[in-house]
């Protein structure tokens, strides 16, 4: 589980702030966004949707080759829209996530309002 813990850290640029046996947390990024990590009961695999984090960043080259170094790896590009695309990437242990691109300033303002930003 530290594995997993120190990769996040690093991809995220924040701090371990709980570290038990159980139960690791991460330190709130920019956004205010945590992440937790606890072992999975034996046998348990997800069912229904699968959750998978967007990590925004400003250069998905640098960010994909960074991840690469720390450990995970990458699992496909994506092209969603015409001019869009992403990077499915993987933690060591295989917990897929995306790289995305910040959204364009119009979309954004769609999205959360005249400032652009989340709330």
């Amino acid at each position: 589980m530290s594995v997993l813990a120190n990769f996040w850290k690093a991809v995220l640029g924040v701090e371990i702030i709980e570290n038990e046996d159980d139960w690791i947390r991460l330190g709130p990024d920019s956004g205010g966004a945590c992440m937790a990590f606890e072992p999975a009961p034996a046998g348990a695999v997800p069912t229904g949707f699968r959750t998978r984090a967007d990590i925004e960043v400003e250069d998905m080259e640098i960010a994909r080759q960074r991840i690469e170094e720390l450990g995970g790896r990458f699992v496909e590009a994506i092209h969603a829209r015409p001019g869009e695309s992403h990077y499915r990437m993987a933690d060591p242990e295989g917990n897929e996530f995306t790289v995305v691109l910040p959204d364009p300033p119009e979309a954004a303002k769609l999205l959360y309002g005249p400032s652009g930003r989340p709330h």
